[in-house]
């Protein structure tokens, strides 16, 4: 109960408020993509640079903590894949979306707030070093497999650039690197810089959550329930299973590190697989679906989870 009132009720509160004052009318469409057009674009980056600037990164970085969380990952997503083809009957470019539901989580809108409302501080590294690299592999797993469904091959031999383009075009990445680089290169934080980011920074999490809540309010349940509630169970259950199995009895990793891997894990389903369903004809509507019903049912399956944990 402690656990559902301190870190679960404060979280997802937000997002029910973000969600209900859309609904109403209260928080129009506008009003919602420029809130996360500035999550996007600054408070979240600006966070990310001053936390890391000022870090002690780790040496050498914990591979183990990246392969339990993405070895879940992929496993996750091969179930879904296989049970797209052989129990629904799926083209591969929708088997593909479908897959890539039980692996990619919400974790910049949902997985920042919640980690560093739970752990603090002391879980900023697990936490980002996981984002570093999500959409990256994920995002690019995701065009390869839905190209080759569709069988377009210059969509495969442009998407080396396509995949620079869009690291060096976001703001997250950019702020994760150039905080790295202020790191290495040992230069002090000015105060006026340090002031300017921090104060960016700490309305980082509470927007981040309300335009995820207003984010969810434009999409409809549209697809397969029994496919959608497969998704959700790869996504809630299977995914963070399959991380806690890598990271406690494979790696053996620190006991934050791997809490912080599992809870990445076991977030909803994140809205860019709702993007690749509908940007290849592919799945859309179970997609947005799954992204719907995973949302609220992650309340108590993350309540759950952190009880397990010992999260206090």
């Amino acid at each position: 109960m402690e656990i559902l009132l301190d870190i679960i009720v404060p979280v997802f509160g937000i997002v029910a408020l973000g969600w209900g004052s859309a609904r109403v009318g209260w928080f129009p469409d506008w009003a919602t993509r420029g809130l996360s057009h500035f999550v996007f674009n600054f408070a979240i980056p600006a966070m990310l640079f001053r936390t890391l600037a000022s870090q002690e990164l780790p040496d050498p970085i914990e591979w183990g903590h990246l392969l339990s969380y993405y070895g879940g990952a992929y496993a996750s997503w091969l179930f879904g894949l296989l049970g797209g083809l052989y129990i629904f009957r799926r083209d591969f470019a929708t088997a593909a979306v479908g897959g890539m539901g039980g692996a990619f989580s919400n974790t910049v809108l949902l997985g920042i707030p919640l980690v560093l409302t739970t752990y603090g501080e002391a879980a900023t590294l697990p936490l980002f070093l996981v984002i570093a690299f999500h959409s990256t592999l994920l995002v690019t797993t995701a065009t390869i497999l839905c190209e080759a469904g569709r069988g377009k091959g210059r969509g495969m031999r442009e998407l080396p650039v396509n995949v620079a383009r869009g690291l060096v075009t976001n703001p997250i990445v950019m702020g994760l690197l150039a905080g790295i680089i202020w790191n290495l290169a040992g230069w002090p934080l000015p105060k006026a810089l340090d002031q300017l980011t921090e104060t960016l920074g700490r309305a980082a999490l509470p927007c981040a959550v309300f335009s995820m809540g207003a984010s969810l309010a434009a999409y409809r349940i549209a697809g397969a329930l029994v496919e959608a509630g497969f998704g959700v169970l790869l996504k809630l259950f299977v995914h963070p299973a399959l991380v806690f199995v890598l990271a406690t009895y494979v790696f053996r990793l620190d006991p934050l590190w791997r809490d912080v891997a599992v809870i990445l894990a076991a977030l909803p389903v994140g809205v860019n697989v709702y993007l690749f369903g509908q940007r290849y004809e592919a799945g859309a509507g179970t997609a947005a679906t799954a992204m719907l019903l995973s949302t609220p049912v992650s309340v108590l399956s993350l309540a759950a989870l952190l009880a397990w944990l010992g999260a206090r």
